[in-house]
């Protein structure tokens, strides 16, 4: 695989792939690169090296940074569009053993549904000889909470990471005919953004920071009314 240098911070030290049972049959570049994105957000979150003026859309901004700046990261990518193979994730496991590696971060896991007994999940498997040699294992609890017994990857030999809320709001402005003002919450924009650029006439509830109660706004009349919630 060749790179250009330009783009190359001696970050990455490893690279390696594994294609599931099925996945040779659908002519899938056995290729260490990211396919969706996915591994590259949660390798920076892990080991990013700083990145000054990042936002959200202008909103937020500073300098981004992973939790160990000065970590290298060795890729193992296991999982293909067919998803991600026990056998390849229990490989995968065995070649980081191998290598020497420090830390393994695994974002991935069953949904809380399927989850399955200790001694026939591959991440707990693989997790138990990896912590054995000497090895930290750090995974994700899934996407299925807050609610009790949806908690992913819970083998007591894995460092299980959830996700959690901060204290922050992010407002900003949308501006209406008359020099009518509302202030909206962030998660809201994207959505509002994709209604203008499909020309929707539609109306959308979103909370707001100085009014007691909801507020829908039509997009397509510029009109606002009130709702009370419950």
């Amino acid at each position: 695989m060749m790179f250009m240098v330009l783009i190359l911070n001696r970050k990455i030290i490893g690279a390696r792939s594994y294609n599931g049972p099925g996945d040779d049959d659908d002519g899938l570049v056995n290729t260490p690169r990211d396919m969706n994105g996915h591994g590259t957000h949660v390798a920076s979150t892990a080991a990013g090296i700083m990145v000054p003026g990042a936002s959200y859309h202008g909103l937020a901004s500073g300098t981004a940074k992973g939790g160990s700046l000065g970590s290298r990261i060795a890729v193992y990518r296991i999982c293909t569009p067919n998803g991600c193979a026990g056998s390849s994730i229990l490989a995968a496991f065995s070649d980081a053993i191998k290598d020497g590696v420090d830390i393994l971060s695994l974002s991935l896991g069953s949904p809380a549904s399927r989850i399955s007994d200790f001694k026939e999940d591959p991440i707990a498997i693989g997790a138990f000889h990896a912590v054995e040699n000497g090895i930290t294992v750090v995974c994700s609890a899934g996407n299925d909470g807050p609610s009790e017994k949806t908690v992913s990857n819970s083998a007591p030999w894995i460092l299980t990471v959830a996700a959690t809320t901060i204290d922050r709001r992010f407002e900003s402005n949308v501006v209406f005919d008359k020099n009518k003002v509302i202030k909206v919450k962030m998660f809201f924009l994207e959505a509002i953004k994709f209604l203008f650029l499909m020309k929707l006439p539609l109306s959308f509830a979103f909370a707001t920071s100085n009014l007691s109660s909801n507020k829908i706004v039509d997009l397509k009349h510029n009109e606002c009314s009130h709702f009370n919630s419950g």
